[in-house]
């Protein structure tokens, strides 16, 4: 078993920091980059209106769809400019939380 008052050594932006490793950060799930291609569930909830269909050309900024969370009605804007491929969930359904929504070509 390993020592859990250890002290490690992190060299982040050139500046040295001396720290104690948790067991759940030595376990975490490594970060990896969104497809910029995707529209993904910010949180989990319901989708309550799709304004856009498969093969629609949308600006940057546009009104994708509405998520519903907590009785909050969250407004997903387009990130980019492009045309729509696939429409990935429909109205009513339930979400989790990074799901994919919608996907761009």
């Amino acid at each position: 078993m390993e020592d859990p008052k250890k002290i490690t050594t992190l060299n982040i932006d050139e500046t040295i920091y001396e720290t104690r490793l948790t067991k759940k950060y030595k376990s975490r799930k490594p970060y990896t980059v969104p497809d910029p291609k995707k529209i993904y569930a910010i949180i989990p909830g319901v989708i309550r209106d799709i304004n856009v269909r498969a093969g629609q050309n949308v600006k940057e900024g546009d009104n994708i769809l509405i998520l519903e969370a907590m009785k909050m009605k969250n407004i997903l804007l387009s990130h980019r400019a492009g045309k729509v491929k696939e429409i990935c969930i429909e109205s009513g359904d339930m979400v989790f939380k990074n799901q994919v929504l919608v996907e761009f070509e």
